[in-house]
């Protein structure tokens, strides 16, 4: 196939809608079609959503796809009420009808900026393209819609009206065709009888008018026999008395009616698109289960009733031994399928009976509530004849998960001073979020935006789960990271949460030999282990302990079941189990199924039967269930949403540590001999352009043993920043951000901008000395305004001021000055007057090298450091003793191989 049939939508976090290449192949088009979808959207997002819900309403579209085509159908069947002539005037659907359209949304590329506020304005574009292409065409609207596609009718739609007619028992209802002529001044559409469109288009021109009007009844006569024989009969075109039997005709052919463009009318006394149905209605979750977790058990209670009432054992008989059709029941007419009632009957009984012999686990139970149905026995919720609720217990428990921030049931628990800051309002309510889990020994997923303080929050949940269970013991959670990320937890812990007993399990942090000597009695002395993924799978003392909690971070490592670490992971026992992740799992189907395959075994079935399941979405089955059943496990605030972005700083410095790779270790120990067997001879001025050129060497090494080879090769593997780099950057392409990436060497940016390029999968911008002025504006303004350029490398002194980059929200110093004002000035760039978002700073940082040793020298507020930012470090370094200098820029292997 084609690679240019493989296209996707993908919405921007500035709610732009713009199409792009995808490497997935089930969004795979037909050539003709990507063909026509390409050009269309070139032409901006209003005119591709028009094209796409006017032209291709036949066409066989992915699931984003047939989505978005949903959203321009529906503004062009709000169109088709316009009468000829007059101004073009659609409304706009209200706030919660969007809410609605989101809710049932598929899995997509920005899927989590959608909004109601992005839809109207997207309803706007497409209002805008409209009459771009009513003055193209030259066209009246009708003849424009019609070229479109022949569905839209150039004449007003033909309307099937059914009525109650209770004074006459032998054909209590009354059928009428009518069509629309026009509207009224009040907007009220007008009908007449359909006996009148004959008279209406008379003559040649309204033969053709007469024909289109009528297409919509022939081309439903050929599904329906009973319509067929009215057309030929000509009683279409005159009011009828209708039986019982003759209704329910009507009422099983809606679909295919509608499907071919007519619109059917029901009686206003049914106050809605059908007549009462029996339903068998059922609740789940009305008391708290005994025993808490995934396999909790429910009970669950039905009974049948219609329109909210409980029938009684005789009137549930007649019903049974009726046939199907409509039938009066206490004064109303009832649609009947005794079938389809004596089937959910039988289904629900089995699953009372199942309760109450403790049999109903809340993976079940949650996933009859959504509706969603793994298994062909599964599922009620979509059924018609079912009505199936949460009881009070299980209601309650589910609105304090789906909105945490503002749901008053949830425990107003607080880590208090155990916890040395403050939380922020949104922070404590996902706190708060977590307990509520933990305590009913669910699992979580805390998919915060970078930045957000996942950390922190975790840290918060650990000190009020420690004042809980002080003994530790089955009390020990354990948080298994990326190596990378060791360090930063290790600190925050530290100075966040220091009566948490920590043990860093790695050989960075502690020597192999009493990582290997770690047992049982070890882990009862403690709080939280932090330990990376691989050195869980290497250490069965870790792997095979039972946990209050697991919690993994970066969670996108699990996403592979078949992985070793994956496989070790979901093994693990604990009471409850968390993942973290900066990216929108909700927006890829793989990846939320293997987090939630660990954090909730079970809830969506084996890899096998969660594969057929999504099969049958992207066949045109509805997503609304499986959000409804994920969504109170998933706590996502984004650094956009309003709740949140008042609560931030205007900027938020995180430090990147790195790890050196084997080829970084070996050149840094050999930089650190030299550097000691050169000090013996030099003196003066030489041995302060030796300090210099060795520091110089140590920064080079630090960043990529290319830099300082001069080899070309600048491998990934052969670099911890590389690694870290990639890391941080896949969480930006996920959210769609941009970045700017400041370096002091020129001969960097360009392999730097390659590797970024490689994961974004689009080019960057670059910028240093070499670069002329005019250029520089023309780069600027291009980063500015484009919104596919991902990232920007600088030079730190040729980008580091006079520079307005505000569409980044992310800084990444990738080798770092030593001087914390020219850092401050570069960051700056991004954030200064215009900027509108948070600003995530990240300083890559290598363990056990000088970087590490100068930038505690920076954090630690001595006098020391005055002397450091007034004459910057290199001067103050080259006034060391030999032996003071070495001890500086000496290596901890420990903390530097995290490998």
């Amino acid at each position: 196939m084609s690679d240019s049939s493989l296209l996707s939508l993908q919405l921007t976090p500035h709610g732009a809608l713009r199409i792009s290449p995808s490497q997935d192949d089930a969004s795979a088009l037909s050539t003709g079609l990507s063909e026509r979808l390409a050009k269309a959207f070139s032409l901006g997002a209003g005119r591709g959503l028009l094209h796409l819900g006017a032209v291709e309403i036949g066409s066989y579209l992915p699931p984003t796809w047939a989505w978005w085509r949903a959203l321009g159908s529906r503004y062009v069947t709000a169109l088709r009420a316009t009468p000829e002539g007059a101004e073009i005037d659609v409304a706009v659907p209200s706030a919660d009808e969007f809410e609605r359209l989101i809710a049932d949304s598929p899995p997509m590329q920005g899927g989590e900026y959608l909004s109601a506020d992005v839809l109207a304005r997207l309803w706007a574009e497409i209002d805008t393209a409209l009459r771009a292409a009513l003055a193209e065409a030259s066209l009246p609207l009708q003849a424009f819609l019609q070229s479109c596609h022949p569905s839209w009718h150039q004449m007003g739609r033909v309307h099937f009206n059914l009525a109650e007619n209770r004074k006459d028992p032998d054909a209590p209802f009354a059928f009428m065709a009518t069509f629309t002529t026009s509207v009224s001044a009040h907007g009220k559409v007008q009908h007449q009888p359909l006996s009148l469109a004959i008279q209406t288009f008379s003559g040649t021109r309204g033969h053709a008018q007469l024909l289109a009007l009528l297409q919509p009844v022939q081309r439903a006569s050929e599904h329906c026999s009973w319509l067929r024989e009215m057309v030929a009969n000509e009683e279409i075109y005159h009011p009828l008395r209708w039986t019982a039997s003759d209704a329910m005709q009507l009422l099983r052919d809606i679909a295919a009616l509608e499907a071919a463009g007519i619109v059917v009318r029901m009686p206003g006394t049914w106050g809605g698109a059908r007549p009462l149905r029996p339903k068998v209605r059922a609740s789940v979750g009305t008391r708290p289960p005994s025993m808490l977790g995934m396999a909790s058990l429910l009970d669950f209670q039905m009974e049948v009733s219609l329109d909210g009432e409980t029938l009684s054992a005789s009137e549930i008989a007649a019903l049974l031994q009726a046939g199907a059709g409509l039938r009066m029941l206490r004064g109303h007419w009832v649609e009947v399928d005794p079938d389809s009632l004596a089937r959910l009957m039988a289904r629900f009984q089995d699953i009372e009976r199942r309760a109450a012999n403790g049999e109903l686990e809340l993976t079940e139970g949650m996933r009859l509530l959504a509706g969603v149905s793994l298994e062909e026995n599964e599922g009620a919720a979509d059924n018609p004849w079912a009505e199936l609720t949460a009881g009070p217990w299980l209601a309650e428990t589910l609105a304090a998960l789906r909105q945490p921030e503002g749901d008053k049931t949830l425990a107003p628990v607080s880590p208090g001073d155990a916890l040395h800051a403050k939380l922020r309002p949104y922070q404590l309510a996902g706190v708060r979020w977590m307990y509520l889990l933990t305590r009913l020994k669910l699992g979580a997923c805390l998919a915060d935006d970078m930045g957000l303080g996942k950390t922190i929050q975790i840290l918060s949940l650990l000190l009020i789960l420690k004042r809980e269970a002080p003994t530790g013991g089955a009390g020990a959670s354990v948080v298994v990271a990326p190596a990378s990320l060791l360090s930063n937890w290790a600190a925050e812990a530290a100075r966040f949460a220091p009566s948490l007993r920590v043990l860093v399990a790695h050989p960075g942090f502690m020597p192999k030999s009493e990582l290997k000597a770690i047992d049982a009695a070890a882990l009862s002395n403690v709080d939280l282990v932090i330990t990376s993924y691989g050195t869980l799978t290497r250490l069965p003392a870790l792997s095979g302990a039972t946990w209050r909690v697991v919690i993994v971070d970066e969670a996108q490592a699990i996403k592979n079941p078949s992985a070793q670490q994956t496989k070790k992971i979901k093994l693990m026992q604990a009471d409850s189990r968390i993942a973290l992740t900066g990216t929108p799992v909700e927006n890829g189907l793989t990846d939320l199924w293997s987090i939630f395959d660990f954090t909730h075994p079970g809830l969506l079935g084996s890899q096998k039967t969660f594969a057929n399941f999504t099969k049958r979405l992207a066949d045109g089955a509805h997503f609304g269930p499986l959000r409804a059943l994920v969504q109170p496990y998933i706590l996502r605030r984004m650094k956009t949403d309003k709740r949140v972005i008042a609560d931030l700083p205007d900027k938020t410095e995180l430090k990147a540590w790195c790890p050196l790779s084997q080829a970084q270790i070996t050149l840094y120990e050999q930089a650190v001999d030299a550097l000691a067997t050169a000090l013996n001879e030099a003196t003066g001025i030489a041995r302060k352009g030796l300090i210099l050129a060795t520091l110089m060497r140590f920064k080079q090494i630090c960043n990529h043993p290319s830099q300082w080879t001069g080899d070309d090769a600048w491998r990934e593997a052969d670099s911890g920043k590389f690694h870290r780099l990639r890391e941080i950057v896949e969480t930006i392409k996920a959210k769609q951000e941009k970045v700017l990436l400041f370096t002091q060497f020129r001969e960097t940016t360009a392999p730097l901008a390659a590797y970024l390029a490689s994961i974004f999968g689009r080019e960057g911008l670059v910028l240093h000395g070499g670069t002329p002025v005019a250029k520089r504006r023309e780069l600027v303004k291009r980063f500015q305004e484009d919104e596919a350029v991902p990232f920007f490398v600088l030079s730190l002194k040729a980008g580091g001021s006079g520079l307005n980059l505000t569409a980044a929200s992310h800084v990444i110093h990738f080798d770092r000055w030593w001087n914390p004002a020219v850092e401050a000035q570069a960051t700056d760039r991004a954030f200064r007057i215009g900027q509108k978002r948070n600003v995530l700073v990240h300083k890559f940082i290598c363990r056990g090298t000088v970087e590490e040793k100068i930038d505690a020298l920076i954090e630690s507020k001595q006098q020391l450091v005055k002397d450091v930012l007034e004459g910057g470090a290199e001067k103050l370094i080259t006034e060391m003793s030999d032996a003071d200098l070495l001890n500086l820029v000496k290596l901890d292997i420990n903390s530097a191989d995290q490998s």
